[in-house]
């Protein structure tokens, strides 16, 4: 990732906005500001960013909503603010496919990190990705079960399975490592890249939603270790 990032900033608090500005330009960041979702949406497509700062609590389309809307089409990082510290706020932006979350008020510092922690876990990410075009594609099989993270792809006995891209990533990174036991710290950080302030929850969330949709298999499973964490265990 260049040292010109491009960043949009999507806050409906214009001294917020202007403020997160300054510090990003201060760091050589080329930025993009917008006030409400559906104008988010708009300079999303017109300015191409490499990483969203996204407000939740925006008038109209909120935070949810946009975040929703771009992982249609984008894998683009979003880093999501919000004045709400309930779990579950934050779990439902992390499920909807945030690469971070900060509450408000927060530490321009802090925040200038984790912008730079996020385009740097891209940059690492790149080189994968080619790798993986290289070797065809990025995926793991057993019986039944097929979990494509080139093609972001859930197929279990022949049919495509409708899950978040987190979801499928959770899936593959366990089903990559078979019969190995992994905390909700350690999934955290592995899936989602980052320290999620000790609150593991999301990581309950993503498995509770992946195994309702999964019938008990003979060979395979995705189990809960109780007290520790989860695996998938290959029988």
């Amino acid at each position: 990732m260049s040292v010109n990032s491009k960043i949009l900033i999507v806050d409906d608090d214009e001294n917020i906005a202007e403020l997160i500005s300054l510090y990003l330009t201060k760091e050589c960041y080329d930025t993009e500001i917008a006030h409400d979702g559906e104008k988010a949406l708009i300079k999303f497509e017109s300015f191409n960013p490499d990483l969203i700062i996204l407000d939740l609590m925006l008038p109209g389309i909120d935070g949810y909503e946009v975040c929703r809307e771009i992982r249609k089409t984008s894998k683009v990082p979003i880093i999501m603010l919000s004045a709400k510290g309930e779990v579950f706020d934050k779990v439902l932006g992390l499920e909807l496919g945030a690469d971070d979350y900060m509450m408000k008020p927060f530490d321009s510092k802090e925040l200038v990190a984790r912008v730079k922690a996020v385009l740097r876990r891209v940059v690492k990410e790149e080189p994968k990705k080619e790798e993986a075009k290289e070797d065809d594609e990025q995926v793991v099989r057993y019986e039944d079960l097929e979990i494509n993270l080139t093609s972001y792809q859930f197929i279990y006995k022949g049919q495509e399975l409708d899950f978040t891209p987190k979801i499928i990533e959770l899936a593959y990174f366990l089903a990559s490592h078979p019969n190995r036991v992994f905390n909700r710290d350690q999934l955290v950080d592995k899936v989602w890249h980052f320290d999620f302030a000790g609150d593991t929850r999301t990581v309950d969330v993503h498995m509770k939603r992946l195994r309702e949709k999964l019938e008990d298999h003979e060979k395979w499973a995705f189990k809960t270790v109780y007290g520790i964490g989860y695996k998938f265990e290959k029988k």
